[in-house]
């Protein structure tokens, strides 16, 4: 059974920013059917398998709508989706979206355990899975699972390959009949995607989001960043599956009526050959994937409008770096899952020379309003002062799903987002992110950030990515681990870098007791950097 989900944000608030302008006030496929409309062959998406224009892709849609329809599925139910950033993706959306069904997307490479823990938490009556991705049976892994899963009606199967049994085949379903198909016509402010959050907790959280939150909220976070002559292609390296691949549908189509240019996964010379092919407007990814791409061999690039970086801390050098090499503007994004926006904008801001933090830019209200709570509770602080960020606005998600201890916790009575993360606003209203509450490293009783010792050991000559974290310690209870990724032909000592760190002013009992060097920083399904991996490297490597 699907859990209820209440919106924990006052309706006045929401109707409000409907009156001015912060939301569309439409459901995503009424938004997306005016952009077909609009502008019927333009193209919508490109993948691996060429192109697809926008009346091609609401066919598909349609298709497969009334297919899922007809297998059972119903307005309101939860459907897990997990496929590849591809075209089969962006129509399971769209398709979703026409029945007024909720998409539950979660990346591949996610284990059967954590997709069972994810439907059966979620109440999901359907999932679309790949059949295969990278030697994973997606599909035939959750029907073997479906008796765990007694809500749920139907598996099916997308991609190449032999259908398991137990399965529906998506593309026996894109082949139903629509021609007396009627889409749903859901209310902008219910629910319309959950989105997954890697998170802190045991379990990953789950974040419902209306139409409006979708499509406004985000939408609003996306025009910033669009030049008013400038038809929107993105590039998305990160999966249209994560927290940060929700900007594709539902924003970069539906909202936007721009063009998606996806890869099925990351690779940097494949995404560097897909920007100089297909010349989009944006590319979003992490900083993690920019740094693989500007090691590979320079070749000119086409002009692009902004790189979009989020998912981890920016550090200055990478920026310039990015910036000299990919002749735009490079966006310093902050946000989460959880409900919380910001980024630098298309105009170079400096970052400040002194105090704590990366500067991520000043909170846009048309996203998301940001202030800063005390330890006692109370929001807004003096410039200067850290404390947890906080954040409500037209972005700002519903409420956590099957989960009422983190509505609890993290929200209040009156809307706001309790985001976990430790910030500081500057004299000129730019908000800083100093790190996480829950990543503090205690060596000895005395806490550590280390998201303060990495923005330092970024700016290192022989350091191309780095990953500070706690291992376990016998004495001090947990000693600090620089996980390095060094610049081609360089090979740092522990003993240069904290000398290094001496000189930027970083008190001793800061620096890391343990290097280890590594080709590359492991990411997760999601594309962020794997720390629970690096945790465990780092603790094996003693």
């Amino acid at each position: 059974m699907t859990p209820q989900l209440h919106d924990l944000v006052p309706a006045a608030l929401r109707r409000a920013w409907a009156a001015d302008g912060s939301y569309p006030d439409l459901d995503l496929y009424a938004l997306f059917r005016a952009r077909r409309m609009a502008d019927p062959h333009r193209t919508a998406v490109i993948d691996t398998k060429g192109k697809l224009c926008y009346t091609q892709l609401d066919r598909k849609a349609r298709s497969l709508a009334a297919g899922l329809r007809a297998a059972g599925v119903c307005a309101g139910d939860v459907v897990g989706v997990q496929l590849p950033s591809s075209r089969d993706a962006v129509i399971a959306d769209l398709a979703l979206a026409a029945l007024g069904a909720i998409a539950l997307p979660f990346p591949v490479g996610r284990g059967s355990r954590e997709a069972l823990s994810l439907l059966g938490r979620s109440g999901a009556r359907a999932v679309i899975a790949a059949t295969e991705h990278r030697g994973i049976e997606h599909a035939r892994e959750l029907a073997v699972m479906r008796g765990e899963l007694p809500g749920l009606r139907a598996v099916v199967a997308a991609g190449p390959g032999e259908v398991p049994d137990g399965c529906l085949s998506l593309a026996e379903l894109l082949r139903t009949d629509a021609t007396d198909f009627t889409p749903d016509r859901p209310a902008p402010d219910s629910a319309a995607r959950i989105l997954v959050s890697s998170g802190t907790e045991a379990e990953p959280k789950m974040v419902a989001y209306s139409h409006n939150a979708l499509a406004g909220g985000r939408g609003n976070f996306l025009a910033s960043l669009l030049p008013s002559d400038t038809e929107l292609r993105c590039l998305f390296l990160v999966p249209l599956a994560s927290a940060f691949g929700s900007s594709g549908t539902a924003v970069t189509l539906a909202r936007h009526g721009g063009t998606l240019v996806l890869l099925d996964r990351f690779a940097p010379a494949d995404a560097l050959e897909a920007i100089r092919r297909h010349r989009p407007t944006h590319v979003l990814g992490v900083p993690t994937m920019v740094r693989m791409m500007l090691d590979q061999p320079a070749e000119p690039l086409p002009e692009l409008t902004a790189l979009v970086l989020g998912g981890s801390p920016l550090d200055p050098s990478t920026r310039e770096e990015a910036e000299r090499v990919f002749g735009c503007p490079v966006v310093n994004l902050y946000g989460s899952a959880d409900g919380v926006n910001c980024h630098t904008g298309l105009e170079a801001e400096p970052t400040p020379a002194d105090g704590p933090g990366i500067a991520v830019g000043r909170p846009d209200p048309a996203v998301t309003d940001i202030r800063i709570a005390t330890p006692g509770g109370e929001f807004g602080t003096t410039p200067g002062e850290i404390g947890e960020i906080v954040a409500r606005g037209p972005m700002t998600p519903l409420c956590y799903v099957g989960a009422p201890e983190l509505n609890q916790r993290y929200r209040t009575a009156d809307g706001w987002v309790r985001t976990g993360d430790l910030g500081v606003f500057d004299a000129d209203g730019g908000l800083c992110v100093v790190g996480r509450l829950k990543d503090i490293v205690i060596r000895g009783g005395a806490n550590i950030s280390p998201a303060e010792v990495e923005g330092e050991l970024s700016s290192h000559p022989d350091v191309r990515d780095v990953l500070c974290t706690g291992v376990p310690d016998p004495l001090m209870g947990e000693r600090l681990a620089a996980c390095v990724v060094p610049r081609a032909g360089r090979t740092p000592a522990l003993e240069e870098l904290c000398a290094h760190l001496d000189a930027r002013g970083l008190e001793r009992r800061k620096h890391p007791e343990r290097l280890l060097l590594v080709e590359a920083l492991p990411l997760t399904p999601a594309g962020k950097p794997d720390r629970a991996a690096l945790r465990q490297l780092a603790a094996e490597a003693g």
